[in-house]
């Protein structure tokens, strides 16, 4: 039982040395995130043969024994919850980061939607002349909204200059 016990007692400290640079590394997350499972997987089948084990042991070391085994188990058990939270952290930033992606590679202004209008104009056999006054409209109306919007602000603030 000692050998096992050693030699599974070893690979949690090096599960819990792999965690800590799982935390720093970004391209090899993923193969080390692999090699940690199989590690964790691998101390399971250690700990199930080593539960048999210490059950076999002489009556004055069983519940010695006992206690070591719960002990790995408790600290494999954190570290497989480690790994589970990392692994949900890593998901979630590839998930805003895809969000983002989306975000950014869409168009937020009326260029796309004024092409489309003008080619559906085209489509509909609207002459040259006639989109071009139409574009001209669309550009002096941006400015009435604009000298609109400014207007409205300076009658509220004299309104409000004047009640107060």
């Amino acid at each position: 039982m000692e050998p096992l016990y050693q030699q599974t007692h070893k690979q949690v400290h090096e599960i819990q040395s792999h965690m800590g640079r799982l935390e720093t590394a970004d391209k090899q997350s993923l193969h080390l995130e692999n090699e940690i499972q199989a590690s964790i997987d691998q101390i399971f089948s250690h700990l199930e043969r080593l539960e048999i084990l210490s059950s076999k042991e002489p009556p004055n070391k069983r519940q010695n024994a006992k206690l070591r085994v719960d002990q790995l188990k408790y600290d494999v058990q954190h570290l497989q919850t480690a790994l589970r939270n990392f692994q949900h952290r890593r998901y979630a930033r590839e998930q805003q980061e895809r969000q983002r992606e989306e975000l950014l590679s869409r168009t937020f202004t009326t260029n796309g939607t004024q092409k489309k209008i003008l080619d559906i104009a085209n489509m509909l056999g609207l002459s040259n002349t006639v989109m071009r006054l139409i574009e001209k409209r669309a550009f002096q109306d941006k400015y009435f909204m604009i000298g609109g919007m400014l207007l409205t602000c300076v009658v509220m603030f004299l309104v409000v200059q004047y009640l107060t």
